[in-house]
């Protein structure tokens, strides 16, 4: 089995056209496909079911893909660590961060570390914690900044950044508007705005309030924190949100909740082990030229 097989094998899978995968990596579709029926010979398994207008990854293709991802990642991070030992960081570093990340100025960040670096091709995307850290796992991203994950964190290594109170948001006329605490019993008959499921936060409040022995009606789902301070806002639904996320707004009221109760932390997310470009934007970050 070679790496060119692999790289192969994973452009089809993700191109699910065996056509689009020859043009993206500028190769001879005779070639590929030739290269994919070797592969699939040295397995003793068929890795695609072909019809005339997609193929489909089998079972055993699935299982290969993890692995092959793995692989050709722990190739570029080979290659990586070679130039980063010649002093010429180069190659490409993937960075997936949530959509709201309070404790790195990211644009400022990616901005310095871009000039510093100019041989390196960096690549963002934005995502829920739970998304983003199976991406990471898999290969996908080579580091992520999300809040910390609620499963496993095997195969990852995970460093704490910072951590803040949660806070009830809610709308300037609402009941509990004027309040300086509120306890978590008082909020059982509220209507909730929160993230869809996989995002970190709705995972720590869903903890939260079920540790508190809250049920809780989700009326409104949202993807971004805007909209769902908007929503509070207006009066509709309330919401249990990072401390920080008073800083975007002065139409939503932000009180604090009384009790001992778990914080919002956010981390970094990176393989095991850490590619060297991912190694020297934490180290940017940990010097403070990241921090807000």
């Amino acid at each position: 089995m070679e790496l060119r097989q692999l790289e192969y094998f994973v452009a089809v899978a993700e191109e699910r056209h065996f056509t689009r995968a020859a043009k993206r990596l500028q190769v001879a579709q005779s070639g590929l496909s030739a290269s994919i029926r070797t592969l699939e010979r040295e397995l003793g398994a068929a890795l695609f079911l072909r019809s005339t207008r997609s193929v489909e990854v089998t079972p055993a293709g699935q299982a290969l893909l993890v692995e092959a991802r793995r692989a050709l990642s722990a190739t570029h991070a080979a290659k990586d660590a070679v130039a980063a030992v010649q002093g010429l960081l180069r190659g490409s570093l993937t960075v997936g961060s949530l959509q709201c990340l309070h404790v790195v100025h990211l644009p400022a960040v990616l901005a310095r570390f871009s000039a510093a670096y100019p041989g390196l091709e960096i690549r963002l995307r934005q995502g829920g914690s739970n998304e983003l850290t199976e991406e990471v796992r898999s290969g996908r991203l080579d580091l992520a900044f999300v809040s910390r994950p609620a499963g496993s964190t095997d195969g990852v290594l995970v460093e704490p950044l910072a951590d803040e109170p949660l806070v009830l948001a809610c709308g300037p006329g609402h009941r509990l508007a004027a309040r300086t605490e509120v306890g978590l019993t008082e909020l059982p008959q509220e209507q909730f705005v929160d993230f869809h499921q996989d995002w970190g936060t709705r995972d720590l409040v869903d903890q939260v309030l079920g540790a508190a022995g809250v049920a809780r009606r989700v009326a409104l789902e949202v993807t971004d924190v805007h909209s769902l301070l908007d929503l509070v806002a207006f009066g509709l639904g309330v919401a249990l949100v990072p401390q920080s996320f008073a800083a975007k707004t002065d139409q939503v009221r932000f009180v604090a909740l009384s009790g001992r109760l778990p914080s919002w932390q956010t981390v970094s997310v990176t393989g095991d082990p850490v590619s060297p470009a991912a190694a020297a934007l934490l180290r940017e970050i940990r010097h403070g030229r990241g921090a807000r």
